[in-house]
């Protein structure tokens, strides 16, 4: 009996210690079956709802658990279109200076005797891709207040800042006059473009237009007719072909209508305006004026001054996909990484690479051409950019500034027409977009249902129809949300 006691305490043994192991084994399990029902989930969307003749690449990491939920040919190379935004913006965001503004600055070598500026006058351009009309108006009068009203000298805009290509590698000759591919420089104004608004008047009549900002750089030709549909479709267009800036408006306007093209030469544009506003507010100068580099010396005085702070520029990138801003954030990233007064694009994309190597991935598997997207040159992976994802999550200070200015599913940016109210990924879904011909991508975060805060990346490729790219897209989001 004493032994039969003693074998059933022992045999008992093993059936409790299996027992105590339950709690833990059965969450794992449940993990377990979670990733698998969801990579069912969407290795079936994938088999039988991506749109014939196209391919995709798809990752998706649970930042609260730290763990890979999904990856279907993440490592594949992709065209990034606008989600490229996402490196040059994170990278920039990371570093020490992230915070400076951008700043246009105008100074004068010389004298101030009675009422005469014996000297001369530098606008130096910091790459300010928000300055606008107000700010230039801004600008023009904290000079005009100055003890002066006659210049004895010359003008200078000073846009050594940056090399003289004016496009980014791999953008696309007949993309010009539309505003998405301004011509670039340090000393911007308006996105060097031009928005013309048009209001109906009399029947058969020409439209009443507006143009901003205004200046005598742009002629305008209006051809226009109110509420007359045989004047055609209404359009804003250029002559372009002979790097011109005299800006034609025709067609139909049967209410108010909205035009913005491109004009050339933005430094050109900028300068003239200032100018002509300078004469305006009473400054009497000479008519012209051309480039030089400023080099300060104990000379020279700062007249004024504008600046632009950074997340105004990172909002711009993301809710609009504004290709401006992020060309002007690459070469700022350029002029911080190098500590250099002269760069190019070429700097700023050496400070992503390196970005990409510290997060242990080869920068040599990748090609990057421009801050935005808009190059057919660039190509990464899906797998790459949620490790861009995961590195601002990790960084507060990058975090912030990055997640606040990406487009809200059904809500606002490039996202506001997708994600309606009653879908899961309603609110749910901060992402950033990115499309042209063929290609359409969206990388970003989301919260699922349990709370869990995700970063995924999804490059449709080879896709012609936008649209059901994007319900492909938005259909994988509401998956991993439920």
């Amino acid at each position: 009996m004493i032994a039969c006691e003693k074998m059933r305490k022992c045999s008992l043994l093993p059936i409790v210690f299996i027992l105590t192991l339950i709690p833990c084994i059965l969450p794992a399990q449940g993990v377990s079956t979670e990733i698998n029902s969801l990579s069912s989930q969407l290795d079936t969307l994938i088999k039988y709802k991506l749109p014939e003749g196209s391919n995709v690449s798809v990752s998706v990491y649970d930042l609260s658990a730290n763990e890979t939920l999904y990856a279907y040919q993440a490592d594949k190379l992709s065209r990034p279109a606008s989600t490229m935004k996402l490196l040059t913006t994170i990278t920039a965001l990371a570093r020490p200076e992230a915070n400076e503004p951008f700043c246009t600055e105008v100074w004068y070598k010389g004298v101030i005797e009675r009422d005469t500026l014996k000297g001369d006058i530098y606008v130096v351009g910091g790459f300010d891709p928000e300055f606008d009309d107000e700010a230039l108006d801004s600008l023009v009068s904290r000079v005009a207040r100055l003890p002066f009203s006659v210049l004895q000298g010359k003008i200078y805009g000073d846009v050594s800042m940056k090399d003289s290509l004016y496009w980014g590698s791999g953008w696309l000759w007949d993309d010009t006059p539309h505003s998405f591919q301004p011509y670039l420089s340090p000393l911007m104004l308006g996105k060097g473009a031009v928005t013309v608004t048009a209001f109906p008047g009399v029947q058969g009549d020409t439209a009443r237009l507006e143009c901003t900002p205004a200046s005598s750089y742009y002629t305008l030709a209006n051809t226009t007719k109110t509420r007359t549909p045989s004047a055609g479709r209404f359009r804003v267009s250029r002559n372009w072909l002979e790097n011109g800036n005299d800006i034609t408006v025709s067609g139909n306007v049967d209410g108010k209508r909205t035009g913005t093209v491109n004009i050339y030469s933005s430094q050109d544009f900028f300068m003239h305006t200032f100018l002509e506003r300078l004469q305006a507010k009473g400054i009497r100068c000479l008519s012209d004026y051309s480039f030089n580099e400023f080099q300060k010396d104990s000379i020279s005085v700062r007249m004024a001054s504008y600046n632009t702070s950074v997340q105004a520029v990172v909002n711009q990138i993301m809710k609009e996909s504004d290709n401006l801003n992020a060309e002007a954030m690459l070469c700022r990233l350029g002029a911080q990484s190098t500590g250099n007064r002269h760069i190019s694009a070429e700097d700023g994309l050496s400070a992503i690479r390196r970005l990409i190597k510290k997060l242990g991935h080869a920068p040599d598997r990748y090609n990057l051409a421009d801050g935005c997207g808009l190059s057919n040159y660039n190509y990464i992976s899906s797998e790459l950019l949620v490790a861009f994802l995961k590195f601002a999550y990790s960084r507060t200070d990058v975090f912030q500034k990055l997640y606040k200015a990406l487009p809200i599913g059904g809500v606002d940016g490039t996202l506001k027409n997708r994600m309606r109210k009653g879908t899961p990924s309603y609110k749910n879904v901060h992402a950033k977009t990115g499309s042209f011909t063929a290609i359409n991508c969206l990388a970003g975060y989301l919260t699922a249902s349990n709370g869990h805060q995700i970063a995924f990346a999804i490059m449709n490729q080879n896709v012609l129809s936008g649209r059901e790219a994007r319900k492909f897209q938005d259909t994988v989001c509401d998956i991993l949300i439920r």
